[in-house]
C-alpha cells in the first residue's frame, strides 16, 4: 500500500478516504482517547514483545554521550527515558509529538522519574519539523509514521533536521512474510476493538488503529520512500516474522543540492 499523492484531496483514515485537512484533527482524538493507555495496549497490539522490539531498536540507534536525539511522534516518552540515559548531561533529547494528551502522558513520566537535564518537549507536527537543519545525531519514530498524513513530507523533515551521517530509526507495525502468521495475526487483531473497549472504553479509536497498520506501506515500499526522501543505506529489519519492522536510512555525510 502506498501513500497517497501530494497533489490528492483526500487520505486514509483507517479504511475511510477523508478530506486531507481533516486527518490531523481525527488522528487527535484517537490519541487523545487512548493516551492514559496507550503503552498497555501496545503491549497488546505487539503480543506483549513492544518493550523488548523498542529496545532492539534503541540498540540500532548507535547513540552516544553527548548526542542529541528527537524521539518524534514520542508520545508516552518511553524511548525518551531511554534516551536520556544513554546521550548523558551533555547530550539531548527532545520529546516531540503533535498530540497535546500523548505529550503530557510523556512529560508527566519523564517528571515523575527526576529527569530535568537533557529532556525537552515540544508539540509539532512531523511533516513540517520546527528545526535547523543539521541538528540531530538521530531521529526515531516509533509506532508514529502510519498516523502522519503526508509520510513524505516527513520523511524528507526529518532527513532536513539530521547532521551529515545522522540516521533516521522507523519503527512500525508491518506486513508478516509467512502467510499462515499473518493470518493468524489478522484473527488476532480483529480483537483489539474488544480490548479497547475493555480496558479504556473506546471500541472504535482501536478499530482504527488496527485499519491504519492494515494500511500502512509494506517493508519494501516504505524502503522505498525513504530513499526518495534522500536517506541512503536504507535497511529494514524484520521483527517477529515482520509483524513489525524497523527501517533505518542514513543522511548523506557529503551533502548534496537535495
Amino acid at each position: 500500500m502506498t501513500n497517497p499523492p501530494d497533489n490528492s484531496d483526500t487520505t486514509h483514515f483507517g479504511y475511510e478516504e477523508i478530506p486531507v485537512a481533516e486527518k490531523e484533527q481525527r488522528v487527535g482524538q484517537v490519541f487523545r482517547s487512548v493516551a492514559s493507555r496507550y503503552d498497555l495496549m501496545n503491549d497488546v497490539m505487539s503480543l506483549g514483545s513492544h518493550r523488548l522490539i523498542k529496545q532492539f531498536t534503541i540498540e540500532l540507534s548507535a547513540l552516544r554521550s553527548g548526542h542529541k536525539v528527537l524521539d518524534l511522534a514520542g508520545g508516552t516518552g518511553d524511548f525518551s527515558i531511554r534516551f536520556s540515559s544513554i546521550v548523558g548531561e551533555t547530550g539531548q533529547v527532545i520529546l516531540a509529538d503533535i498530540n497535546e494528551a500523548m505529550l503530557k502522558v510523556g512529560r508527566d513520566r519523564i517528571i515523575d522519574k527526576g529527569i530535568s537535564n537533557n529532556v525537552d518537549f515540544a508539540q509539532v507536527n512531523a511533516e513540517e519539523l520546527p528545526f535547523a537543519d543539521n541538528t540531530f545525531d538521530c531521529v526515531c519514530i516509533a509506532y508514529g509514521l502510519r498516523n502522519v498524513t503526508d509520510k513524505d513530507a516527513a520523511l524528507a523533515s526529518m532527513r532536513r533536521v539530521l547532521k551529515p551521517g545522522g540516521r533516521v530509526l522507523v519503527l512500525e507495525f508491518s506486513k508478516p512474510k509467512n502467510e499462515l502468521i499473518g493470518k493468524a495475526y489478522d484473527a488476532y487483531s480483529k480483537l483489539w476493538p474488544v480490548a479497547g473497549k475493555l480496558i479504556t472504553g473506546d471500541a472504535d479509536s482501536y478499530r482504527y488503529l488496527v485499519e491504519s497498520i492494515r494500511m500502512h506501506p509494506d517493508q519494501e515500499t516504505l524502503k522505498t520512500m525513504m530513499e526518495n526522501s534522500g536517506l541512503e543505506n536504507c535497511k529494514y529489519q524484520n521483527v517477529m516474522d515482520g509483524i513489525c519492522a524497523i527501517h533505518v536510512g542514513f543522511k548523506p555525510a557529503i551533502q548534496t543540492s537535495q
